[in-house]
């Protein structure tokens, strides 16, 4: 068995960095969307990815997977959502064990409502703070911590 190869100072730093904004920035998130529109922030990104899909619907388990979020987390989330009007579940009629999420009307309408707070946030805590050089490294080196885990 070999030694564990510790974190030494400078990528301490980086990964307690890390762990903070990311907490910080979805705490912040989750209490504005909250606070503006009575959604938390995880219900918003399915509403999001909901509008951005063909037919403004997609299969919850590849939902699921599109958030990193569970199976069971996400019937509930979707449960929530439906009982506000926002969301509703339709099944595939060529595959039974398929459900859909489909985005309503009044769903695109609290998109429409929630998108202008949630972006200008996202601004002052993220992409603003940041140099155009500093954002281009966030995004290469995330994404290539995306891109191996994804091929796991």
């Amino acid at each position: 068995m070999t030694a564990p190869r510790w974190l030494d100072e400078e990528e301490r730093r980086a990964w307690y960095a890390f762990v903070a904004a990311g907490a910080l920035i979805d705490r912040r998130l989750d209490q504005q969307l909250k606070d503006d529109v009575g959604i938390t922030h995880l219900q918003y990104e399915i509403l999001v990815r909901l509008e951005a899909a063909p037919d403004r619907e997609m299969r919850m388990s590849a939902l699921a997977d599109a958030l990193f979020h569970t199976k069971s987390g996400l019937t509930y989330q979707i449960g929530q959502l439906e009982k506000a009007g926002l969301v509703s579940r339709r099944s595939c009629p060529s595959d039974t064990r398929a459900v859909y999420a489909v985005l309503t009307a009044a769903g695109r309408r609290m998109l429409e409502r929630a998108a202008p707070g949630h972006v200008a946030l996202v601004r002052e805590l993220l992409i603003d703070v940041l140099t155009p050089e500093q954002l281009t490294s966030l995004a290469d080196g995330l994404g290539e911590v995306n891109r191996r885990m994804r091929a796991d």
